[in-house]
């Protein structure tokens, strides 16, 4: 799945829209000291009140938000596993009959807790039903209404919630006319954070590809492993966070550790035009970088003395996948933004990837200046400075 598919389906969580169906919801409570079950309930979502259903779509939301490979992973499935989670998932998917999707979702369950200690209860929650996408887009003029053909898609989404419990508080009781401490034992599910969930299956060029799975993760760049090697039987995956420490890596050994800003601001360039070429082909291909692709890319940057048994010897470093690609996307600080900080002892500073190349570093009478180049007057408070001729 690429952004666009999944902002198409998270923007159809809402209430009343004939382009989402959900079917049927099941939640499980799990105590924390033994890991059982406490409680099961399953029901047509269309029983549960209205304000319940606002609660949870809001968290299937959640569920669906981040960026990919940051907090949103598809993960491939692995070729053999025990009791795997691919064909339980497509079970349930398929079973016409309620019990028998319950059935599956408590496998599920059983795995998601097996040899896992949690601090606190948890609720775990499986929804199932059907996307409805518009094969064209919608036309004013059009005769046909852009909701007579749709592509069809079943889908299982799971979230995973921790609960809390109410904090104590003073109340006054109009009834006795007394100062009272409140008592509350019901546990509040923390619907606004998931730990954790998924979606079965992915959705690519408006088909279901049931060998990879959604996989969301509760914090940015700290997806849980054991959950997707053990829960959801999933390949291995790599955060952006962990591609650009790659990439990071590979260039400081190429280069011998230090790199002047208009070759970097270069290298930035040359990335970001291969993300916006391959978007604007293919817009469902994410484009990646092998360690030929690197190479390319630093010598047009104007790194001197590279040569591809270099890079590549450098890729060997931290990666033992030697046909590992890194995402192109993952590699660049986002591009039109201010997303990169330079630090200093005097300063920081915030730039764009893009005007990278208006800042340098240079020595001046045995001392080290940061020289940003500007096309207007520079205010500092209501204050306009005055162009200094020398640097002395």
């Amino acid at each position: 799945m690429n952004k666009k598919d999944v902002a198409d389906i998270r923007k159809q969580f809402k209430l009343d829209n004939d382009l989402l169906k959900i079917t049927d919801i099941f939640n499980v409570y799990i105590r924390k000291e033994s890991s059982d079950i406490y409680h099961q309930e399953s029901q047509p979502f269309q029983m549960m009140d209205r304000e319940q259903q606002e609660l949870f779509i809001t968290n299937f939301k959640k569920v669906l938000t981040g960026q990919l490979d940051v907090k949103l992973f598809e993960v491939k499935f692995q070729e053999q596993a025990e009791d795997h989670s691919r064909f339980i998932l497509h079970e349930g998917l398929q079973s016409d009959d309620v019990d028998d999707w319950k059935e599956q979702m408590l496998l599920i369950v059983e795995k998601m807790f097996k040899d896992v200690q949690y601090e606190k209860d948890m609720v775990v929650t499986f929804i199932r039903g059907e996307y409805f996408k518009p094969t064209k887009r919608n036309s004013e003029e059009a005769e046909v209404s852009d909701r007579d053909e749709v592509y069809t898609h079943p889908f299982i989404l799971c979230s995973i919630n921790k609960t809390e419990q109410p904090k104590r508080s003073l109340v006054f009781d109009y009834i006795e006319k007394e100062f009272k401490s409140s008592v509350v034992v019901d546990s509040i599910i923390n619907l606004a954070s998931p730990v954790a969930g998924f979606l079965f299956p992915c959705f690519t060029d408006n088909s279901a590809d049931v060998n990879h799975v959604l996989y969301s993760a509760g914090k940015a760049n700290q997806p849980d492993y054991n959950f997707i090697e053990n829960v959801l039987n999933g390949e291995e995956i790599m955060t952006a966070q962990e591609d650009k420490a790659i990439f990071e890596f590979v260039v400081n050994e190429v280069v011998g550790g230090q790199v002047d800003t208009h070759t970097l601001a270069n290298v930035y360039e040359e990335i970001n035009r291969i993300i916006v070429d391959e978007d604007e082909e293919a817009e469902e291909e994410t484009p990646t970088l092998d360690y030929k692709d690197v190479e390319r890319v630093l010598k047009v940057s104007g790194v001197e003395d590279v040569n591809a048994d270099k890079v590549e010897m450098a890729f060997q470093k931290v990666v033992d996948d030697e046909k590992y690609e890194l995402k192109a996307s993952s590699v660049v600080p986002k591009y039109t933004s201010k997303s990169i900080k330079i630090e200093t002892k005097v300063a920081n500073i915030s730039i764009s990837p893009k005007d990278l190349k208006y800042v340098r570093q240079v020595n001046i009478d045995g001392k080290r200046y940061l020289l940003i180049e500007v096309d207007e007057d520079t205010m500092i408070e209501s204050f306009t400075l005055i162009p200094e001729t020398s640097l002395s």
